[in-house]
């Protein structure tokens, strides 16, 4: 990318959008093109047409989505496919036909076999069934990357789909319904904590293992990306940093200031037993995560309590 290309980055109220924007705006580019919902509705296909018409964009970061946690993804599974199907597809179709250089299409692990062997290379893609509670969202994610691969095969676009692990960090959705794990437990422990009680009761056994990256290190590798890789298909982007399900729960606490009593309810689902990425092929192109996961932790609850906590009471 030059430093004065058009950039456009989709989803840029949400925690990775956001971070990629961060991340752009350190290393120089200030040419960002930034709608919310309000002014282009990626759900709309005419409106996201008249939107690159106009706006002649160069590249674009596909970080909008819609996404959730365990509950949202089981409970509205309607709503996650087709939200996502029809955001992906109006967005891909015009950026390609209105001239974009290049597109990142950003998925997730969870597209990958609930049972793939571990590390999960790229190769394992649609080689097993999926996680149950969030196949009605992977299909969607599988289908969007298969967008990119077929309009880079039929008609040149330089398209390719970054996998990240799960992602946590400052600006992400600490919604009860809806959060992923580490944001939904900060929330709970901080409560919990302003509440006086003395216990808090996880969900499942803690035993799965998860691969968890920090949102701005994610964001500095699609930037990274987006300069460094032109090899198309999909790239895994994770922190190599695995960590049971358990023992983040105890982090979270203790990032928090929690001291009560954590327990675990083994009548709810775990999810995929483990989950941990081969990123082999991003660490060759040259490219490391730099954030621990106790930092990153840390920096995620101080922006929860200035924009979360503050806004609630």
């Amino acid at each position: 990318m030059h430093k004065d290309d058009k950039i456009f980055v989709a989803g840029h109220r949400g925690m990775v959008g956001g971070a990629i924007v961060r991340a752009l705006r350190t290393q120089g580019y200030e040419n960002l093109t930034l709608r919310t919902r309000a002014e282009v509705d990626l759900l709309d296909r005419n409106a996201v047409n008249d939107f690159f018409a106009a706006e002649k964009v160069d590249h674009v970061f596909l970080a909008a989505a819609k996404v959730g946690g365990i509950i949202a993804n089981d409970t509205e599974s309607g709503d996650f496919i087709r939200d996502n199907l029809y955001i992906q597809t109006n967005v891909i179709d015009a950026a390609y036909r209105h001239g974009v250089k290049k597109f990142m299409f950003l998925g997730s692990s969870c597209i990958y076999p609930k049972f793939a062997e571990q590390p999960i290379r790229e190769e394992s893609l649609l080689t097993g069934e999926l996680e149950p509670t969030n196949s009605a969202y992977a299909i969607a994610k599988i289908a969007g990357k298969e967008m990119c691969d077929a309009y880079r095969k039929q008609f040149g676009f330089n398209a390719f789909t970054v996998m990240p692990s799960n992602v946590y960090g400052v600006g992400d959705n600490f919604d009860p319904q809806s959060s992923h794990v580490a944001a939904g437990l900060m929330r709970r422990f901080h409560e919990a904590k302003e509440a006086g009680l003395d216990e808090v009761v996880a969900w499942g056994t803690g035993s799965p293992l998860r691969e968890l990256i920090y949102a701005d290190d994610l964001a500095d590798a699609c930037v990274f990306l987006m300069n460094n890789y032109d090899a198309g298909g999909m790239i895994n982007a994770g922190s190599d940093q695995e960590v049971s399900i358990r023992t983040l729960t105890e982090l979270v606490a203790q990032t928090v200031g929690f001291d009560g009593k954590i327990s675990w309810d083994a009548s709810k689902p775990d999810g995929t037993p483990r989950k941990i990425m081969d990123n082999s092929r991003l660490r060759g192109l040259g490219w490391t995560p730099t954030t621990s996961l106790r930092d990153g932790l840390a920096a995620m609850y101080a922006w929860f309590l200035e924009n979360v906590a503050r806004s609630s009471r």
